[in-house]
């Protein structure tokens, strides 16, 4: 495994990549054990050249001069390039490219499956197809594609069994929190690269026609949508917060400090109303600095239990990515949306 690269090489490879790809991700990172950090590292590699191939892009940034909106077949031909270098690395096979033999060797540490990786993938080849979600179920299983299954890899990666659902599911749940305070704050960014992951069923309902997302006059409307978006992560947030606390110290400080850190990039995106997509969000250093205290002191204290159950769980949303396919183009499924529920005593 790891294309016959040494492990410290492909460790470095990754943390550079981590560095600069992702300055929250990082720091949070670093509070992990040294084990933990280089695995998570050597997943992260992954990720993000997955995502760059994908978008034809390089650290998340495209080349100014290139055009956004990329040539549909290209992009499957991407995907497909993605998925067979993917599991040449599984099996151990050399793929001339650091960042999937960084795949196949933490993947043969952790036990992570090439059913895993597919999910993840999967979500890549949405995109691909130029894929829309409908429903709130379909922006979830979105999540859970790119976002919800590499919680569930993380998960691996600091040693949770297979068998310990319970707890690959409240790791399913960050993800999803991540991804969709993400969504929130990119809104703008994704309309300029011609996607938009607001469910139209939620467009309808504010009456803004399709491709006006970002127009002024629906400014309002927008804001409205993006506070939806914020609040199911908040719920699946406090989910994933309790999960937490079957970690050891360190990985459970590590983990709370990234959920407040992308927990926070949701609660500013909603301070700032109108003007959440003049700027581009961020947590400067600083603020990042507090999170992470806030988060020892969770951490030492744990997490209280949550209000609110989710109305998608990990289940559901892995049965509907079994049954929809890898094809983006095939009809979604449709799933049961069984409203928030309030947690009985």
């Amino acid at each position: 495994m790891g294309g016959g690269r040494s492990r410290a090489a492909l460790v470095a490879k990754a943390r550079e990549s981590i560095a600069e790809g992702s300055k929250s991700f990082t720091v949070a990172s670093w509070l992990f054990d040294k084990s933990t950090r280089e695995r998570a590292h050597l997943l992260y590699a992954w990720c993000r050249r997955c995502d760059d191939i994908a978008d034809g892009q390089e650290y998340g940034f495209r080349d100014g001069a290139r055009d956004l909106k990329l040539d549909q077949a290209s992009a499957k031909d991407r995907v497909e390039a993605i998925r067979i270098l993917t599991h040449r690395a599984l099996d151990g096979q050399p793929t001339a490219d650091l960042a999937f033999d960084a795949l196949g060797l933490v993947a043969a540490e952790c036990g992570i499956t090439r059913e895993m990786c597919d999910d993840v993938i999967d979500g890549f080849a949405l995109d691909a197809d130029g894929w829309r979600p409908r429903s709130e179920g379909d922006l979830m299983r979105y999540c859970y594609h790119v976002a919800g299954a590499v919680g569930v890899m993380m998960a691996k990666v600091m040693g949770v069994p297979s068998d310990a659902t319970e707890t690959l599911d409240r790791a399913c749940d960050l993800g999803l929190a991540f991804q969709l305070n993400n969504i929130a704050r990119d809104i703008w960014d994704d309309d300029a690269a011609g996607r938009c992951y607001i469910p139209e069923e939620w467009l309808v309902e504010m009456d803004i026609p399709p491709g006006q997302l970002m127009k002024p006059a629906y400014r309002e409307q927008l804001v409205q949508l993006a506070g939806r978006l914020v609040s199911i992560a908040q719920v699946h947030d406090m989910r994933a917060r309790v999960g937490a606390g079957r970690l050891k110290f360190r990985q459970r400080w590590a983990v709370l400090s990234a959920a407040n850190i992308y927990g926070a990039i949701g609660k500013k995106v909603h301070a700032r109303g109108e003007a959440a997509w003049d700027h581009r969000v961020r947590i400067g250093f600083l603020a990042k600095m507090g999170h992470i205290a806030s988060a020892l002191k969770e951490t030492m204290r744990g997490s209280y239990p949550p209000q609110l159950e989710p109305k998608w769980t990990r289940g559901q949303l892995m049965a509907a990515a079994r049954m929809a396919g890898p094809v983006a183009g095939v009809p979604n499924t449709p799933l049961r949306d069984e409203g928030v529920r309030r947690k009985e005593d």
